[in-house]
Formats: structure tokens, sequence, C-alpha cells
């Protein structure tokens, strides 16, 4: 008589198998499940979103390019051998690239640890801080590409710029908006109460930076003391990038190398930073 061997399954163990093999994709792609809600989340505020990408430029193109570029036009023929609206349309999309990025860094960034707590939430499941960390990161680098390139065909539109490596304005943008965006994240998640930081920010940082950064004229026609502002800011870096791309602006290999070492190095710093404060904040 031969005997039946019967291989009984604890109950559950299929429901465990499952868990754990969500838990180790959560582990893996944690990143991106993070960075994935972030950018559904921005769609509370589409209009918003949208009307700084289209409208925003769309006013700044005209007014400052438009209508003050006639009048430079008028009497100097132009900055750098081109019309004023070709010269000033690149900053332009620079400078909003980063003081988009920045804006996101600032009060969102609060929420997740203060009001809306859902850093912690993350955190809590197999995500780690880290992960955290770099998918906010990465979702407003999304948007600024997006931003960016909605810029890009508005200057096309309004023939500012041309084709071809005129594109690469767009990461351009992107990069310059994270190279003072990161930095900006790693305060934010320093910061257990807010009282008036955010404005100083916006006061002391991103309004000189636009206006004495050569958004609008050379940097060099500024007074000395002044030109500083630029040499620290990424939005003239990124701009003597995106000019170089937009209208052929005369930079050496070594002034190119210059400035896109300038803008990784900021950025890189600011994302290891910013992991380093958002593992300190949630897992403390």
């Amino acid at each position: 008589m031969s005997e039946l061997t019967l291989s009984v399954t604890p109950p559950g163990t299929d429901r465990v198998a499952r868990a754990a093999r969500q838990a180790a994709k959560v582990r893996r792609w944690g990143w991106w499940y993070q960075a994935e809600w972030r950018l559904f989340s921005m769609k509370a505020y589409l209009s918003s979103i949208f009307g700084w990408a289209v409208l925003v430029p769309l006013l700044y193109v005209l007014a400052m390019g438009v209508g003050l570029g006639t009048l430079v036009d008028g009497r100097s023929g132009g900055i750098d051998g081109v019309p004023y609206l070709t010269f000033v349309a690149p900053g332009l999309l620079v400078s909003t690239a980063v003081m988009s990025f920045s804006n996101e860094m600032m009060f969102p960034v609060m929420s997740g640890f203060k009001w809306q707590e859902l850093y912690f939430a993350r955190a809590a499941t197999s995500a780690s801080a880290g992960q955290v960390a770099i998918a906010e990161l990465v979702a407003v680098t999304i948007r600024s590409l997006g931003e960016s390139a909605i810029f890009w065909v508005v200057l096309i539109s309004l023939g500012a710029t041309s084709g071809g490596l005129s594109a690469l304005m767009i990461p351009i943008g992107a990069l310059s908006g994270l190279a003072l965006g990161a930095p900006i994240a790693a305060y934010s998640a320093t910061l257990a109460n807010e009282g008036f930081q955010f404005s100083m920010i916006q006061r002391f940082v991103l309004n000189p930076m636009f206006l004495f950064a050569g958004t609008f004229y050379p940097l060099a026609t500024m007074p000395i003391y002044l030109q500083w502002i630029g040499w620290i800011s990424p939005m003239w870096h990124g701009t003597q990038l995106a000019r170089a791309l937009s209208f052929g602006l005369p930079l050496s290999g070594p002034e190119i190398a210059f400035h896109v070492s300038f803008l990784v190095l900021a950025a890189a710093i600011g994302c290891a930073l910013t992991v380093r404060n958002f593992r300190r904040r949630l897992t403390k």
C-alpha cells in the first residue's frame, strides 16, 4: 500500500509572498512612485502651472523683447550683434525655469514635512528617506523640462530663436533650475516652522538674480561691485549657455566648461544636501 504525501501550504503564505514582492518592488522603485505622486498632485494647481508656462513667458517676451526691444534696437542696433528680442529671450527662458523650480522647493517641501506629512507616510513604507528626497527633485525637474519646452516653442513662434541646437536650451533651463532649487530644497527640509524665510529667499536671492544676473543686458555692462551676483548665480551661467545655443554667443571651450561645471556642481551639492537633510528629518 503506497503512502500519499500531502503538501499543505500554510494559510496566508501567498499573501505574505505577494507582500514581500511588493516591498522589494517599492525598495527598488520607491523614488519613482513618489515622483509620480508629486507630478499628479500638481494637477491641483494645473491652471497656475499652465499660466506660468505659457502666459508669463509670452508677456515677458512681448514686453521686454518686443516693446523695449524696439527702443533698444532703434537706438543701438541691438546687443551683441543681434536684435534685443533675440538677446533677451534665452535669459527669460532660463530665469523663468530657475524661479519656477525654486518656488516648488519651498512651501511644497515644507508641506510634505509639516502640514500634510506625506513624506513621513512614504518613508514608513519600504521606500527610504533618500528615495523621497530624490523623487521630489526628479518630479520638479520633469516639470521644469516641460515648462522650458513650452517656453522654447513660444520663442520659436515669436521668431526669437530658431530650431536646431537652440532646443538644448530646454535641458539647460532645467539644469539651471536644479542648480538653485536643490539647495533651496535642502534648506526647506531643515525648517520646522515657516516665518519669513521663504519671503527672504524671494526678496534677497531670486529677485536680485533675476535683475542683476545678465538676463536683460550683458553682465559686463554692470558695475564691478554688482557683477558678483551673476558670477554666483545659476541664472547667469545657464543664460550664457542658452545664448550660445540660441544665437551663437561666442564662448570659448574653457568658458563653456566653466558654466557647465558650475551648474553640475551646484546641482550635485544641492542634491546631496537634500538627501542628507531628508534622511535626518524622516529618520529621527
